[in-house]
């Protein structure tokens, strides 16, 4: 059988070729692909010359190109268009890489010749690049378990194997349990508050099923809406404690369970490298290095952001009352800050979603990348796609360079797991003279064009597209030499700068009126209603950093004090307490579906977007106070971007800002404190 996955793709600037591709090509592909990665490091461990820079580690870096590329591919499928047999293929794939993966970094050989090369590496006149480069190297295998004897050798390559498949199969527990689920209704009195483009959307999603009347379901598109703006509140509790059962139905699909066996393995293989928790093993690689400092800095930024959480509770709870709610609960609070913010701002989404058309606010994001940064967006033809909805585009500089080429794919479909993302189909590099552009995708969730009206946004998914573009311009402006220190390849409580840093836009009016026009007249949104986005930036920011620290402090103690989970349940409840600002409901639970750290990078590291907030407040307050298109900062922040993990992040941000980033700027963008 002819397999494209294994021939040069024969495709404009080498894309994948999706219509080609069937599903039984994959396992014969990566079984392949696996075998030719071997045969590559076999080669530099049996070549008899010295080793040096230029003879292991720079080969070795360039080594499984095609491999990551298949990787890429199918790993992208399996959350954007997935299907039973993708999820199966998925579940036999993940321990083959991971036993190849463990096999390099387990190769004593090979890691004898890197450590000849990185303890003489005074000799080799290397440049900052390199430097990281070799450096990244040795300490990957020291963490991949080079140092241990062979029988700890073989326990941590096991404890890896079973590591990935345990966290794939609590990702396919999620959207399993995410996608059985709906809320049939026949009544459309019991959507009263609901606004007329969202139940012609859940009319649509009825139809769909062959059913007659209404849909809602658990995808966010469908689900938060509901929640919004649905006056019957025992519907809005009946969905809210479906989404909150996800994984936590004592069913085939539980996933309590498998979160004991991820913590428990992931503490074991830290263990067996040395380190007192996985917490600790994670965060040496990180800007905040250890457990202590990222529990001191989430502290901190609790003590300050309480009050202001607890004051905007009260508010809420005075206008559940007025409707004769004695005790408001989290399933009210969606509903209640609506109404508040209406009442403050006077604004809500569906007022908004007309300024907002998906393919205007595109364009707007467009726009601003080549403001910044003097690229240019071409939608092209003939670019194999794999689903009719995504769109591609080829990003260029100066009219003809190729920077990347972006695919978007914006709507929700059974096959797409739940969110919004960034991800590469192939990394940027340099080799034989050439610089190899990358290949970038965005994938979301926003609400799909109905037959009668056009993808209108919320403000909330206006600053999600401008937050997952913010990720892709890290990718899309990378210019490193080596793939694995390319675009998004940072670490990671330094990944979420670019994007959170694009969000910052969507508040400023000067922006904003150059895009927030209405989809049928072209009017401009109105000076009054621009002025209250931007004051409503911090509008229950209190809520939602308490919320945020709350994710962070379980995952650090999941992941540092894991001897202490009995009851998933309990031990959720006890550790967020500090946080949490609505009285618990039994049947419901975060942890069974919090895929971030569980299925997800995130794990130990999810404090990593407050910690990235600072970086982004302090990296706007600098445009803020010399102008938001600055071209000269602009510059300078390009250079950041395109570094990707050429360099410490802390020298990259000061060589961008001039200092370290301050805690205070955050404080006083949120809190207007300090």
């Amino acid at each position: 059988m002819k397999n494209p996955l294994l021939e040069n793709f024969q495709t404009p600037y080498q894309t994948a070729p999706f219509h080609e591709i069937k599903e039984e090509h994959f396992l014969p592909a990566f079984q392949e692909l696996i075998k030719i990665s071997e045969k590559e490091i076999d080669d530099l461990v049996e070549n008899q010359t010295d080793p040096t820079f230029a003879n292991l580690i720079e080969p070795l870096a360039f080594s499984g190109e095609k491999l990551d590329v298949v990787s890429n591919i199918f790993f992208n499928l399996n959350s954007a268009e997935t299907n039973d047999e993708i999820q199966k293929i998925a579940q036999e794939v993940s321990p083959l890489l991971t036993e190849f993966s463990a096999k390099i970094s387990q190769n004593e050989k090979l890691f004898m010749k890197i450590k000849k090369v990185f303890d003489e590496k005074e000799k080799y006149e290397l440049n900052e690049e390199q430097q990281m480069l070799l450096n990244e190297t040795y300490k990957g295998f020291v963490r991949s378990g080079a140092l241990l004897n062979n029988e700890d050798k073989e326990k941590f390559k096991n404890i890896s194997i079973e590591l990935s498949k345990k966290s794939l199969q609590f990702g396919q527990n999620v959207l399993a349990e995410t996608n059985n689920y709906f809320k049939h209704l026949t009544n459309e009195k019991e959507l009263i508050g609901i606004p007329e483009a969202i139940l012609q959307q859940y009319r649509e999603e009825a139809k769909e099923r062959g059913l007659e009347g209404f849909v809602v379901t658990l995808q966010y598109p469908s689900y938060i809406p509901l929640m919004t703006y649905a006056e019957n509140r025992e519907l809005r509790k009946e969905l809210a404690l479906a989404s909150g059962k996800k994984g936590f139905q004592n069913n085939e699909f539980d996933n309590q369970n498998l979160i004991k066996e991820i913590i428990s393995l992931r503490q074991e293989k830290a263990k067996l490298l040395g380190y007192k928790s996985f917490a600790d093993y994670v965060l040496e690689e990180r800007m905040a290095k250890s457990p202590e400092k990222v529990n001191a800095f989430l502290n901190e930024l609790l003590q300050k952001a309480k009050p202001f959480a607890e004051k905007e509770i009260a508010e809420l709870k005075s206008l559940a009352k007025a409707d004769g709610i004695d005790e408001i609960q989290s399933y009210d609070h969606a509903f209640y800050a609506e109404k508040l913010r209406k009442q403050k701002f006077d604004l809500n989404d569906e007022e908004l979603k007309p300024y907002f058309q998906l393919e205007k606010v595109e364009e707007a994001v467009f726009g601003l990348a080549k403001k910044l940064f003097g690229l240019e967006f071409v939608e092209v033809q003939n670019i194999q796609k794999y689903h009719p909805e995504v769109k591609t585009y080829l990003v260029k500089e100066r009219q003809d360079e190729l920077k990347a080429v972006l695919y978007v794919d914006y709507f929700p479909r059974k096959g797409k797991r739940a969110g919004a993302w960034m991800t590469s189909f192939k990394n940027q590099f340099k080799k034989n003279g050439e610089n190899s552009r990358p290949h970038i995708s965005v994938v979301c969730n926003f609400s799909k064009p109905t037959s009668d009206a056009l993808s209108l946004l919320t403000f909330q998914e206006v600053t999600t597209l401008f937050h997952e573009f913010g990720h892709a311009l890290h990718g899309i402006l990378a210019d490193t030499t080596y793939p694995n220190l390319s675009g998004t390849s940072v670490k990671w409580d330094f990944v979420e700068l670019p994007s959170q840093f694009l969000e910052n836009y969507c508040y400023e009016p000067e922006f904003l009126k150059t895009f927030a026009k209405h989809y049928q007249t072209g009017a401009i949104l109105p000076d009054e209603k621009i002025h209250k986005i931007s004051d409503s930036k911090n509008f229950m920011e209190g809520y939602q950093t308490m919320r945020q620290l709350g994710f962070g402090i379980l995952d650090l103690a999941y992941h540092s004090q894991p001897e202490k989970v009995g009851d998933i349940k309990t031990f959720e409840v006890d550790e967020t307490k500090a946080t949490n600002l609505y009285p618990s409901n039994p049947e419901t639970v975060m942890s069974t579906s919090f895929s971030h750290i569980f299925q997800g990078g995130y794990s130990a590291g999810y404090y990593s977007y407050k910690w990235a907030e600072v970086l982004d407040a302090d990296a706007f307050q600098y445009f803020k106070e010399n102008g938001i298109f600055n071209p000269e900062i602009a510059a300078k922040y390009k250079i950041l971007l395109s570094s990707g993990g050429t360099k410490d992040p802390m020298e990259l941000y000061k060589a961008f800002r001039g200092s370290e980033p301050k805690v205070e700027s955050l404080l006083k963008r949120a809190f207007s404190m300090g």
